[in-house]
């Protein structure tokens, strides 16, 4: 829990000598134990790099700041005014800098939510996760998702329902829920086991992978695997986000940083695959390539280097410029693509989908996959550790 000024400056490296120890401190218990922040007050200098460095940082609304520096000292640096919640309020580290995963009302709603996100948590990496005993049928079934899919291919829908519908009782708990709202990643309860998901957001952005979204997944990922909390990723993505702010923000360096940790991770991983699943970002969604132990699709999905109609653009373009009717000539090649490549009955019949499943069903499919996935056991090579590409 921090309400802190900072360093105490009278007391001059010797303060420095505590935190480097804290510090330390930190990153020897990383993966050994759950690490949570409380930011209650003010957390400046120094003070804000344990919490950046623990698993989960929760920061009050209009009570806590964290900042290196504070509004005085850049306003006598660079001119800049900048008021005290604006540089390194609640708000802005959940939405902008992605630092907090959690935004509070109150210093008690802040005490309440780290209950709540201690109840999926072992107590340390060498315990499995919490188990209850679950009220909720795992045999249930869910109609409504069968019309879930827009028929139009660029509608949007809320990945949210879909998750409701197949977690005990309707019931997730969501980290960075303001920040990088294109990926979405959660704690849920599958049968009464503890799950880690992480599913794109078709509702923000397409759900496409930027750099934020794929810093954020990327730490979920590292924590569940940590953790010994098996993983579901719902894929709905089109590809990575364009544009040159992306590229020269390394989005490469940062997409990569997804296929290193789903491809790291040996807890249980389950793949769902409900419409768009394209190019690179297919395999970055935890593909089977990447590890993914029993992957499902939904009639739906589609499943190819890219979308039919820029395909059909580039693989015809000399027979449909030829034609005498393009247009024409053009919509018979999208279906001939969507028939040919496009489509989950390819993937699984080359072995990288394990079934194409009704939605309804998708519930008890994926309990039974955690089930029979419940031992599993992974050996790596032995080395000191990879270079992850941060």
């Amino acid at each position: 829990m921090n309400d802190s000024g900072g360093a105490r400056i009278q007391e001059g490296i010797d303060a420095l000598s505590g935190y480097g120890e804290i510090f330390f401190r930190n990153s020897a218990a990383s993966g050994v134990i759950p690490q949570i922040s409380a930011i209650m007050g003010p957390t400046a200098g120094g003070a804000v790099y344990s919490p950046a460095m623990t698993d989960f940082v929760f920061m009050v609304k209009e009570s806590s700041y964290m900042f290196i520096t504070g509004p005085n000292v850049i306003k006598a640096v660079t001119g800049e005014e900048i008021s005290f919640e604006d540089l390194g309020g609640a708000m802005t580290h959940n939405e902008k800098s992605g630092v907090a995963q959690f935004a509070c009302d109150s210093d008690e709603d802040a005490i309440l939510q780290i209950r709540k996100l201690l109840s999926y948590l072992p107590s340390n990496n060498m315990e499995d996760p919490p188990c209850v005993e679950p009220k909720d049928d795992k045999n249930r079934m869910d109609p409504s998702l069968d019309t879930l899919i827009p028929d139009n291919p660029n509608r949007a829908y809320n990945i949210k329902d879909v998750i409701v519908s197949i977690v005990d009782d309707g019931e997730y708990f969501e980290p960075h829920q303001y920040f990088a709202k294109n990926i979405v990643v959660c704690f849920a309860r599958m049968g009464g086991r503890p799950i880690g998901i992480i599913a794109n957001q078709p509702n923000f952005l397409a759900g496409c992978l930027d750099i934020d979204a794929s810093d954020k997944a990327t730490r979920f990922i590292r924590f569940c695997d940590a953790f010994n909390i098996p993983m579901l990723t719902i894929a709905d993505v089109p590809g990575y986000l364009p544009g040159s702010n992306q590229e020269w923000g390394g989005i490469i360096r940062h997409g990569a940083k997804l296929l290193w940790c789903y491809s790291e991770a040996t807890v249980p991983k389950l793949l769902l695959i409900t419409r768009k699943d394209y190019g690179g970002s297919y395999l970055a969604m935890c593909s089977r390539h990447l590890g993914a132990d029993m992957a499902f699709a939904w009639p739906t999905a589609e499943i190819a280097v890219m979308g039919a109609e820029g395909a059909a653009n580039i693989i015809h373009a000399r027979e449909i410029g030829k034609a005498d009717d393009p247009v024409a000539k053009r919509k018979e090649k999208i279906v001939e693509y969507n028939e040919k490549f496009s489509n989950p009955y390819c993937a699984a019949a080359r072995g990288y989908v394990d079934a194409v499943i009704r939605p309804s069903e998708t519930r008890p499919r994926l309990i039974d996959a955690l089930e029979a996935m419940k031992t599993k056991r992974e050996l790596r090579p032995a080395k000191k550790h990879g270079n992850i590409p941060v």
